[in-house]
């Protein structure tokens, strides 16, 4: 279904009411800005999304603690880039602590009202000290136009910094929607390496919200796959604020969420470390939509694939056999593929291609 966002300038501070800021705090040995803040306005629902992996993160479970605890509201998340604060025993939680603490106070706000998220180097604590110095730096640093410099303070091995924002009017009222993520190696994210944070400036149930957002993280982040690793960190943070929104708006609050979310996690497949291309699989006859996306991401993360892609080889039995293993049941005999506008199979049988053709078309699909 068509929707009404359009792309405005701004970023994750495009919506009205959020703030963010960035600084240089000295935890990052490149001397790249490495602490960012995002503050959402009062009544702020937060929606989060985390790693499914038995190894993670203090913070990881300290934001999914008080997220539920509060029953899916925030106010503010500091992220410290440099160091994951993973795998570090009682330190690790005793740290989280301490800096949300620390903020809180300065924001005039509870500590349970405060998420940190970490990334970094898994095994390294945070330098607390020069962390908690960059803290009035930072707090001073706030502005509705910080959402830039905040999204590329979150980032680590990533080449480039992704962000988003988009507007639509929906009740004749004006609704944006704004986002940032960092990630590029270890992705193939299962929540939800990816830290990623979203805000809208429309009001909307918690309860409501996070069925949103798991929709449209499932749709996006949980759909991508770079080098088959899942994070230690992975998080997805939501905030919602404003004048509540009509429940006839909601389904088009969500295309525009999931919209955010795909640009978002497209940007991170497309950053990967060492890809040469971005790989986009769709898959049509499915039964459901979990099914077509765990074949759509089988393909996509396999290794032959990926050489023959990489090779502007079109070796499509390599496709059809992943899509094979994918765990998802259907019928070899009703398939049909094709790369880009090329057939190379029809009712389960090959067909006769242009391989010349097909291989220019890899080669345009890949920055060769």
């Amino acid at each position: 279904m068509p929707h009404p966002w359009s792309v405005i300038a701004g970023g994750v501070t495009a919506p009205a009411g959020f703030q963010a800021a960035a600084v240089t705090a000295g935890l990052k040995a490149s001397g790249k800005p490495d602490l960012s803040l995002l503050l959402a306005p009062e009544g702020a629902v937060c929606a989060g999304t985390f790693t499914t992996s038995l190894v993670r993160a203090a913070c990881v479970d300290l934001c999914a603690q008080r997220l539920q605890a509060s029953g899916g509201h925030a106010r503010a998340v500091l992220t410290n880039s440099g160091q994951a604060n993973a795998c570090t025993g009682e330190r690790g939680l005793a740290d989280s602590l301490t800096a949300t603490a620390e903020l809180a106070a300065r924001l005039g706000l509870a500590a349970e009202q405060v998420l940190i998220c970490s990334t970094g180097v898994i095994g390294v604590p945070i330098p607390m000290d020069t962390l908690l110095a960059g803290l009035d730096p930072l707090v001073a640093a706030l502005s509705p136009e910080g959402g830039a410099a905040a999204a590329t303070a979150i980032l680590t091995t990533d080449l480039v910094e992704k962000q988003i924002s988009l507007e639509a009017s929906l009740g004749g009222r004006r609704v944006r929607i704004g986002g940032m993520a960092k990630g590029s190696g270890m992705i193939h994210p299962n929540m939800a390496t990816m830290l990623g944070y979203l805000s809208c400036d429309a009001g909307v149930p918690a309860e409501l919200w996070q069925v949103m957002v798991k929709r449209a993280v499932d749709r996006s982040f949980n759909a991508i796959t770079v080098d088959g690793d899942t994070s230690t960190n992975d998080t997805f943070l939501a905030f919602a604020a404003g004048e509540p929104l009509s429940p006839e708006h909601f389904e088009a609050l969500e295309a525009g969420l999931t919209a955010v979310s795909q640009h978002l996690a497209k940007a991170i497949a497309r950053d990967g470390e060492g890809a040469t291309c971005l790989i986009e699989a769709q898959v049509e006859g499915a039964a459901d939509d979990a099914g077509a996306r765990a074949i759509a991401r089988t393909v996509c993360g396999s290794s032959l694939v990926k050489c023959a892609v990489h090779g502007r080889d079109p070796n499509w039995g390599r496709i059809v056999a992943a899509a094979g293993r994918a765990g998802v049941a259907f019928d070899p005999e009703a398939v049909a593929l094709w790369l880009g506008d090329h057939q190379l199979m029809a009712a389960g049988q090959p067909l006769s291609f242009d391989r010349p053709a097909v291989s220019a078309y890899l080669c345009r699909t890949t920055w060769c």
